[in-house]
């Protein structure tokens, strides 16, 4: 999703900075890049694409863009195996590759049971299903028409987001367990007037910026859709094979987006 893509990218340049700033300029930095977040959810949507194993599309997608960087040390390990198992992962990392399958289910049972196949390959703890989970249901909340209120409502049962970004960032602390980094990228999805106030209400956390931003992107797309100037810069970092993979999930799935898509591009 170009969301996820441009939250990853505008998140990228703040990752371990402890910058604290909404109101940073340029919105893409000069040093931003796409990191392990877009090359995940990508595989994610080419495994959509071509109905193909989860685990061998992220597995094999994942290793041809290794030099990306950007990847934790565990996920390291599961690509360099040659038989790659879930290994009890708690991280965001569930979260963020996710957001596509909100747009692919059509219904709140559809979206759990793609969430949960798309994540516990390797995020198989209970955190990270539930962060995948949550992630997912808001943008197919967000996509039918809930309001943030309704949405709030509707993930209680998983998480309780009745705070406001402004509350929580003095103290905010970056992780990037999923239970105390996924909530607040959801909050600030949320919370958001427009689409770059979802990114940057995420990134001004100061918490793990590009990943937390991918989230946020991910949602606020389904609820303000991409901004024409955004979606053209992030999609000019990426190359022929990720944006030939993004063209067929929108085409696919995504078919009125995917039409005012190529009027831009």
């Amino acid at each position: 999703m170009i969301g996820v893509i441009a939250g990853d990218i505008v998140g990228s340049r703040y990752e371990f900075t402890k910058d604290k700033r909404y109101d940073f300029e340029p919105l893409f930095h000069p040093k931003s890049k796409f990191t392990d977040d877009t090359i995940c959810s990508t595989a994610v949507m080419c495994s959509f694409n071509g109905d193909s194993c989860p685990t061998e599309t992220l597995h094999s997608h994942c290793r041809a863009y290794f030099s990306t960087g950007g990847w934790g040390q565990r996920f390291i390990q599961w690509m360099a195996s040659k038989d790659p198992q879930p290994y009890g992962s708690y991280g965001n990392g569930s979260a963020m590759r996710i957001s596509s399958a909100g747009w692919v289910g059509q219904s709140k049972e559809q979206v759990i049971e793609l969430a949960d196949k798309y994540t516990i390959i390797s995020h198989n703890h209970p955190e990270a299903i539930d962060a995948a989970r949550a992630t997912a249901l808001a943008v197919f909340y967000a996509r039918t028409g809930c309001s943030s209120d309704e949405i709030r409502e509707l993930l209680s049962d998983i998480y309780t987001l009745d705070y406001t970004i402004a509350s929580i960032q003095k103290d905010y602390q970056r992780t990037e367990r999923a239970l105390y980094s996924v909530p607040q990228a959801i909050t600030a999805a949320l919370e958001a007037k427009s689409f770059e106030d979802a990114l940057r209400l995420a990134i001004c956390l100061g918490g793990d910026t590009d990943t937390q931003a991918a989230i946020a992107g991910g949602i606020a797309e389904a609820r303000f859709s991409v901004p024409d100037d955004i979606a053209k810069q992030a999609m000019s970092y990426l190359d022929d094979e990720l944006t030939s993979i993004i063209f067929e999930f929108y085409a696919k799935y995504l078919p009125v987006q995917f039409k005012h898509l190529k009027t831009i591009l």
